[in-house]
């Protein structure tokens, strides 16, 4: 036997949690097993060249009940959840909700995170839209520059959005925040 068969079956016999991928169907509201593998939303993922595992891989990863290796994947941190994966998938599995689950779940449980800097920039997203009902996009970026010690990092970017009106100096907000509160409250109860 080579060495590469015994690593993938020694990784499929030590780690499997058959209750796993049961979990992600119900929870993520996709029948993830309906994957055939066929690589359609592998290759149509826009970030696929920057993930660790490509989304198929991650699909099958909780069909086999490989639940720590994709916890702790950077590729659930790095889907955007853009749904092309989706609409190319001729089986019609839902990976953005998958993505959501387990980000969700990695959290829930305090696995080491694959992409730490992506969370805190996820966290900053969340709070403006706690705050404001909406994203104030300079505030996240200087709040996730902040906490990440990264100031002068893409500050051309930052630069050329100011200059094109893509960066508000101030927060647009809504009128109805009675509503954003009971969101945010449903939410944090689950």
């Amino acid at each position: 036997m080579s060495e590469n068969k015994d690593k993938k079956e020694k990784l499929l016999v030590k780690n499997q949690d058959m209750s796993f991928a049961k979990f992600v169907n119900d929870k993520s509201g996709s029948d993830i097993n309906r994957c055939f593998q066929c690589f359609a939303c592998s290759g149509g993922c826009p970030f696929s060249d920057l993930m660790d595992l490509n989304p198929n891989v991650v699909n099958r990863y909780v069909q086999f009940g490989l639940k720590e290796e994709v916890l702790t994947c950077s590729t659930i941190w790095i889907c955007v959840g853009c749904n092309t994966c989706s609409y190319n998938c001729p089986q019609g599995v839902n990976i953005p909700a998958m993505m959501d689950t387990l980000r969700e779940l990695a959290i829930k449980e305090g696995v080491k995170i694959g992409e730490p800097s992506i969370l805190t920039f996820h966290n900053e997203v969340i709070n403006s839209i706690e705050k404001y009902g909406r994203t104030h996009k300079l505030e996240i970026m200087m709040r996730y520059k902040a906490a990440e010690r990264e100031w002068f990092q893409d500050m051309d970017v930052g630069i050329k959005m100011l200059l094109k009106s893509k960066l508000d100096l101030g927060p647009s907000k809504i009128r109805n925040k009675k509503d954003l509160k009971k969101i945010f409250k449903s939410g944090s109860e689950k």
